[in-house]
């Protein structure tokens, strides 16, 4: 069922403009009495009727409500090394569909992309947008953080997570023996191009976090972070 997100907690009815409006009616070509599935990002999903399409808004009538049952157990924090191009879309694409909670752009020494204040925000509407798109397409209860910018300084000041793991080509534990079905929280650090310069791993694990491997093979920037976190879901048993 396609999926929506608003920004408040509806009674009996919700209605839609502006952009929405027009995915619903002209994009998706739905009609009057289709069903969809609208969610709060506070962990309730609404089953809705199209009552009403007009020219600028979509009525819908709330059918039913229940608790989101699409999120995963264990929250998982991207720090990606900055990396060029459009891979960090990608990387931001995929990690939502498979259940990231937050991503945290970070730029590392060996980074060559270093956009100024005002393009860094630009992309940043632009990462927050893929985010919430891929969230809606994959069914997701919430849409994921993506935050400002940082040093991998700054990073590791604010990560909270329970576990926090770097991944480094020069190897390290594996994941099997890090993550275990109970995990709750989770940080991954991931390079850019070239990787980590190894006072910057040693940096990270002196913060508190566990240098791991994802194999005998180098991934690229953009293929590691899905690799790391779909093996994470699969440990903490949210690929069931």
């Amino acid at each position: 069922m396609q999926k929506l997100f608003i920004d408040y907690t509806p009674e009996n009815e919700i209605v839609l403009d502006g952009e929405r409006a027009r995915h619903i009616a002209k994009s998706l070509r739905m009609k009057v009495g289709d069903m969809l599935c609208v969610t709060d990002g506070g962990g309730t999903d609404f089953g809705c009727q199209i009552d009403e399409i007009t020219k600028e808004t979509v009525r819908l009538k709330v059918c039913y409500k229940q608790a989101v049952k699409s999120e995963p157990s264990c929250a998982v924090t991207v720090y990606q090394g900055v990396p060029k191009g459009s891979k960090l879309e990608d990387v931001i694409q995929k990690c939502t569909e498979l259940g990231a909670v937050r991503f945290v752009p970070t730029l590392t020494k060996r980074c060559v992309s270093r956009p100024d204040e005002k393009s860094a925000k630009k992309k940043s509407e632009r990462y927050r947008k893929i985010a919430l798109e891929a969230a809606q397409q994959s069914g997701r209860g919430t849409v994921p953080e993506v935050s400002e910018m940082m040093s991998l300084k700054q990073a590791l000041s604010a990560d909270k997570s329970e576990v926090k793991i770097v991944f480094y080509e020069g190897g390290g534990e594996r994941l099997t023996d890090i993550i275990k079905k109970d995990t709750e929280s989770v940080s991954i650090y991931i390079g850019p191009e070239g990787g980590f310069e190894k006072d910057e791993v040693e940096e990270i694990v002196k913060s508190g976090a566990v240098c791991a491997t994802l194999g005998a093979r180098i991934l690229r920037t953009q293929t590691a972070p899905v690799a790391a976190l779909t093996a994470i879901m699969l440990l903490t048993g949210n690929l069931e």
